[in-house]
């Protein structure tokens, strides 16, 4: 399995990159897939939301009508859930939603959504980007190049390059990280991948260990 190098211009640059069968190229396991997702959005909530119960709140404690003899129902002080004011029963608490996987779930995960992308040919490999100082105005210009201005992209880096993370920092379909930082989300949620010539080598190497 083999994919063309383009340059920064979306032309052709002759040379192939050899893409691992055991990575590109297995049947998609779509309940992994959910799993790593599913752990992604858990571990960005805050987890920070309270109600008071009725221990908690601030009120009379003072006893409202006699125990019996009114007709009607037993009543306790104004804080109870049955009045309005009162506290809340089995209210949510703080907590934390993060939840582990093993890493060879993880691993088998992107393995799955690489695998599809690669049958849908949402996958590219572009050689190293040179970007002389941070200007959104050269990436716009490579993406334009490359037909992705109006895709979610997401470029995948072999090392840190400041310049080229800057560069896309303010565009909101595009996203820059480096081969070790990618999940799931990030792979599954972009239209087209694109790797920068390095980064492939090093995220197969990474899916291995």
């Amino acid at each position: 399995m083999e994919l063309v190098v383009l340059n920064t211009s979306g032309k052709e640059t002759g040379k192939k990159v050899t893409l691992d069968e055991t990575v590109f190229g297995i049947e998609p396991n779509k309940h992994a897939v959910y799993l790593e997702v599913k752990q992604y959005l858990a571990a960005q909530r805050q987890g920070t939301h309270k109600s008071k119960e009725r221990s908690e709140i601030t009120a009379s404690t003072k006893k409202l009508k006699k125990q019996k003899g009114s007709g009607s129902a037993r009543y306790g002080d104004i804080k109870s859930p049955t009045f309005r004011g009162g506290g809340r029963v089995f209210g949510p608490k703080p907590r934390d939603y993060r939840f582990k996987l093993n890493k060879a779930l993880k691993r088998l995960a992107k393995k799955s959504v690489l695998s599809q992308k690669m049958r849908d040919n949402s996958i590219r490999i572009v050689e190293g980007l040179s970007i002389a100082a941070p200007k959104t105005k050269d990436f716009i210009t490579i993406l334009n190049a490359l037909a992705l201005n109006d895709t979610k992209s997401l470029f995948i880096l072999p090392d840190t390059n400041k310049n080229v993370y800057l560069s896309s920092r303010n565009l909101p379909k595009t996203k820059v990280m480096k081969f070790n930082e990618i999940s799931s989300y990030d792979l599954i949620n972009a239209g087209e991948i694109v790797f920068l010539e390095g980064a492939v080598e090093k995220f197969q190497e990474n899916l291995k260990k």
